[in-house]
């Protein structure tokens, strides 16, 4: 009876208090009367995690990024300080291999094998990112929001439009092709920015050589169909040129044989040379090659007209206008600004540029908490002379009015970094001989002993802002910015507390972080025949088959996952066994 009353007391305790269920159970298993509490109490314990985390998620700082291009790539890949919370805005859910955008238009490499999905990458990360497929229509500096419009149809007609938050905004946008207002372009030319530009380019150019092949057509319109004509002779222009030329000698000689003598190409470049941006010793050579391999290049021509057509151009120097019928053009003459980004450059006032001017920590100029990366900005380098009074003042320790070897030799590393230029500038002459021209100090004894004054300071650094050059719109630059600018994000509140930067000349106390500053690790060019022209660092200059086998491996190990190196190599081995794939697909 007394068993029976027990029992029913149990079960009564039971219904009344579920968590001592857990305790007679752990107990039981474990004999820890330790974990047995700490199991009777779960709930009270989620309840304080929860309250963690959500005190811990309000104080992270919200990061949009607009744009999955390289410059956002990188800085996805290497940001790895949990104290933030990343939104990722991109109409392109992908990032996109840009450097073998040329290989896609003539079946070298399938247009899957160059892309990544963008949420692979995240996914990886073991911070708070996140990603909205919408394209930012408007950015709001004075109240630190963008404004979306998704680009994926809803159910109802309009697409749906949404506002977002941020903290710190980083534009990522890229850039678009440069018309320059030429009448016809837009509607008559082909572009090769993004991967249905490579796509709808292949496609033309195998419907040109089954449109050719068909019977009753003349020997003229043949001609017309199979003329590729490529404007811009910068390095997308050229590789596409070759990849066209090795087609048509590799492939559409075995599948198109009747239509092959009617093939033309030719490339149509402003200035006196293309490939101007390489050694001249690489420009010479692609000019010889391109004119053994029969593709004509027309330098110092400029179109003035693009109709159905016909493509009308002007030599240069001359004012009659001369045209030539075509089958397909491509347009490759550069790039200009995105409407997102003019419209912001309206507000901040810098309406009359041609990109987002940045200063040397890619912060826009005039928005602190902004920052543009890759093609859409440029960096703003402050100009020395700019502050030649200031770097005076800072640099005469002893505040005598005048400027010896050594007070200069002792601030040189921090003008330095702050300014590149200057670090070029006395590549060419060092800072000893700086103290050599004022003739005033001609007849002194020593170097050490000479002091400048503020004019004469001025005198022997008049010449060093010519050092100051624009950084190129590649990829190997976004790619390096990116990285930068993650550097500084994960570093940011230990450099609020020990700054690592320059001096500030302007001020007092360091910077917070050190300027970027890009290192060009060399650039390819592809001519085709197998042969590629390399220039590396140190003025090393490579041309042919093995510049080649280099352009592959370091294309190969560039990619950003296994799973699109796997798939680039396999479509070249294809290509070498069985050749281009030829199905406009």
């Amino acid at each position: 009876m007394r068993s029976f009353n027990f029992f029913g007391r149990l079960c009564t305790a039971f219904h009344d208090y579920p968590s001592l269920s857990k305790i007679i159970i752990v107990s039981t298993l474990s004999s820890g009367s330790l974990i047995a509490y700490s199991e009777a109490n779960t709930n009270n314990g989620n309840r304080g995690r929860v309250a963690h985390a959500d005190a811990v998620a309000s104080k992270k700082k919200k990061v949009v990024v607009l744009g999955t291009g390289w410059a956002a790539m990188t800085f996805l890949k290497n940001l790895n300080n949990s104290i933030y919370e990343v939104e990722v805005v991109s109409p392109r859910n992908f990032f996109l291999f840009t450097p073998l955008l040329p290989s896609v238009t003539c079946g070298k490499v399938e247009a899957r094998s160059i892309v990544e999905p963008i949420r692979n990458i995240i996914r990886k990360k073991n911070i708070d990112v996140s990603y909205r497929e919408a394209e930012c229509t408007k950015i709001d500096p004075a109240n630190n929001k963008i404004y979306c419009r998704a680009t994926a149809n809803t159910n109802s007609k309009r697409r749906e439009e949404f506002a977002i938050d941020y903290d710190y905004l980083i534009i990522a946008v890229g850039a678009q092709v440069n018309t320059f207002n030429t009448p016809g372009v837009e509607g008559n030319c082909h572009f090769l920015k993004e991967i249905d530009d490579a796509q709808k380019i292949r496609r033309n150019v195998i419907d040109a050589f089954e449109k050719a092949s068909l019977p009753n057509l003349t020997e003229e319109e043949r001609k017309k169909i199979l003329h590729f004509v490529v404007v811009g002779g910068g390095p997308t222009g050229v590789e596409f040129a070759a990849e066209l030329h090795d087609f048509v000698n590799e492939d559409v000689v075995k599948l198109y044989p009747m239509v092959q003598n009617f093939v033309k190409i030719t490339v149509l470049e402003a200035t006196d040379h293309i490939l101007n941006m390489f050694d001249k010793r690489i420009t010479k050579f692609a000019e010889h090659k391109f004119g053994r391999d029969n593709i004509e290049v027309k330098l110092g021509s400029m179109v003035t007209k693009v109709t159905e057509n016909e493509i009308c151009t002007k030599a240069k120097g001359s004012d009659k206008t001369t045209s030539m019928p075509y089958g397909m053009v491509l347009w490759s003459t550069g790039i200009g600004p995105r409407p997102i980004v003019k419209d912001f450059m309206k507000q901040i006032g810098q309406g009359n540029r041609r990109a987002l001017a940045t200063d040397e920590w890619l912060r826009v100029e005039g928005v602190g908490n902004v920052y543009a990366l890759g093609d859409c900005a440029t960096i703003n380098q402050r100009k020395v002379m700019e502050d030649i009074t200031e770097i005076f003042k800072k640099a005469d320790a002893d505040n005598s009015g005048t400027l010896t070897l050594k007070e200069f030799q002792d601030i040189s590393n921090d003008i330095c970094e702050r300014y590149p230029q200057m670090q070029l500038y006395l590549k060419s002459k060092p800072v000893r001989n700086i103290f050599d021209r004022p003739s005033q100090v001609k007849g002194k004894a020593s170097k050490e002993s000479i002091e400048l004054s503020i004019e004469e300071f001025k005198s022997a650094l008049s010449e060093v802002d010519t050092q100051l050059k624009n950084l190129p719109a590649t990829a190997q630059v976004a790619n390096q910015q990116g990285a930068y600018l993650a550097k500084c994000f994960n570093r940011m509140e230990e450099c609020e507390i020990n700054p690592e930067g320059p001096t500030r000349i302007r001020g007092t106390g360091r910077h917070r972080f050190r300027p970027f500053r890009y290192r060009h690790l060399g650039q390819f060019a592809p001519l085709g025949g197998e042969q590629t022209a390399a220039q590396l660092p140190g003025d090393w200059v490579s041309i042919g088959h093995s510049s080649q086998w280099l352009w592959y491996s370091i294309y190969a190990s560039k990619q950003v996952s296994w799973r699109t190196r796997a798939l680039v190599v396999s479509d070249w081995i294809r290509r070498f066994i069985f050749g281009r794939d030829t199905s406009g697909i």
